[in-house]
């Protein structure tokens, strides 16, 4: 029997959820608390470009919107590293060319609004929701200044970090709450196209300026720019709140990205008027409430955007709903509980690997040990494909849980210490004596994550 459904957040998580349920015969609506952005003139949502990876693929050929999104995708093979001295390297993501897609955020928000009400989806914009009353799903609105009650048959909460059915959840009995800043902020900077609309860096790459306590990166766009974000610290020396002039602003962008600089000639204005944003990381539990309501998305598991799995975590959510919706049928109470507890442990575990290649990309990219350690991954993959998939290779290119993965992290420091310990890799690979023992040392790594779900590591 379908059910009437509403959700709360008509972003990306909340726009495709809706697709998919409309899809299996549901009545859906979306109550969002912004307007409509598609009709809004100049509306600009958060920045940092999004980077779609296998789970979000997934997720939208599930969907069926999969080629409706491919041709504002553009493809990003490896991070490409821009050193203070003015030297640059390049690190490719993948052994097989894999590669993860740059999309502008609100393009493919309007896309996906548009495919939800195409397939009969209502969207109700200019509603915020200011709490829920778990038990019987009475959802309260303010609308334009006016106080509105509405009653929900099943409701998800799709909306984000702040989620306001998160915030219900939090005034329950027995419900665990946390949230937790970074003490870096994060503002949009712009590298513009050229002249003839090209693009002035390299265009299928991922670009970082690390700095140790703060980076510059940089992701195109269709239009040949570059979407750039500055990860930034709030306070100190330097930090948001150190930078007060025009001249200290444009000294401190020289000096710390010269090359970057040189090409934006707005870089100076976007730092003094695009507006800081924080960095948090949220976690919930329970994430449902009998078979009336859950969290899904950001508003289940918000996280900081370093490893680029926000959106491909959240339409995680989706592909796993809906799998055991097509398994339990109407068993909305069983269907929910499920959820919980397939994704829960993912979604605190997806919050730490974010956190994780904070500090990698920031400290480690330019190290002459990481790099090494990095080719070295790539060459064990070649050598054992079978035996051996890096940490970031599960996070990026495979479906591999990501409680998985984090359980994978210290039998790959252990196996990756004794391999460098051994000596120049180029040369000792060479020898049929290395080649046994690190064909043994692969079999003990193998022989100790193999009891843990992979889930399917197919693209």
């Amino acid at each position: 029997m379908a059910r009437e459904i509403s959700i709360l957040g008509a972003g990306l998580v909340g726009s495709l959820l809706a697709v998919i349920l409309r899809k299996k015969g549901h009545q859906v609506k979306i109550y969002e608390r912004r307007p409509d952005m598609r009709k809004v003139s100049g509306y600009a949502g958060r920045s940092i470009n999004l980077a779609v990876s296998v789970r979000a693929w997934k997720a939208l050929e599930l969907a069926g919107i999969k080629e409706d999104i491919e041709p504002i995708a553009i493809p990003m093979y490896g991070r490409s590293l821009h050193m203070p001295d003015g030297s640059s390297a390049y690190q490719q993501y993948g052994k097989n060319n894999e590669a993860i897609y740059s999309v502008s955020r609100g393009e493919l928000n309007r896309k996906l609004m548009d495919v939800a009400e195409k397939h009969g989806v209502e969207i109700l914009f200019d509603h915020r929701c200011t709490g829920v009353n778990l038990a019987t799903n009475e959802l309260s609105f303010e609308v334009l200044g006016t106080a509105k009650k509405e009653n929900a048959d099943l409701l998800f909460g799709a909306d984000g970090a702040f989620s306001a059915l998160r915030m219900s959840y939090g005034f329950s009995d027995r419900v665990n709450t946390s949230q937790n800043y970074l003490e870096h902020g994060y503002k949009e900077l712009t590298i513009p196209a050229s002249a003839a609309g090209g693009f002035l860096i390299e265009k299928e790459a991922l670009h970082i300026w690390p700095r140790h306590n703060y980076m510059l990166i940089a992701l195109p766009n269709m239009d040949g720019s570059f979407t750039c974000t500055l990860f930034f610290p709030f306070e100190g020396a330097p930090s948001f709140q150190s930078l007060q002039t025009r001249e200290d602003i444009s000294h401190f962008l020289q000096s710390s990205f010269p090359d970057a600089y040189a090409l934006s000639p707005t870089m100076v204005d976007d730092f003094i008027n695009n507006p800081t944003a924080s960095l948090i990381t949220t976690r919930v539990f329970p994430w449902h409430f009998g078979d009336k309501n859950a969290l899904i998305g950001d508003a289940a598991h918000a996280i900081v955007p370093f490893y680029g799995q926000g959106m491909n975590s959240g339409f995680e959510d989706c592909t796993v709903l809906l799998d055991l919706i097509e398994q339990y049928g109407e068993d909305w109470s069983r269907i929910l509980q499920e959820y919980e507890t397939k994704r829960k442990p993912n979604g605190d575990a997806v919050g730490e690997l974010a956190l994780m290649n904070f500090i990698e990309m920031r400290d480690k990219v330019a190290d002459p040990v990481f790099l090494e350690r990095k080719k070295i991954e790539k060459e064990l993959g070649k050598l054992f494909p079978k035996e051996f998939i890096s940490v970031y290779e599960m996070v990026s290119f495979s479906h591999t849980p990501y409680d998985t993965v984090m359980k994978c992290i210290a039998a790959q420091d252990e196996l990756l210490g004794k391999v460098m310990s051994a000596g120049h890799f180029d040369e000792l690979i060479a020898s049929d004596a290395f080649k046994n023992q690190l064909s043994t040392w692969i079999k003990n790594y193998h022989a100790s994550v193999q009891q843990l779900d992979f889930g399917t590591t197919t693209n």
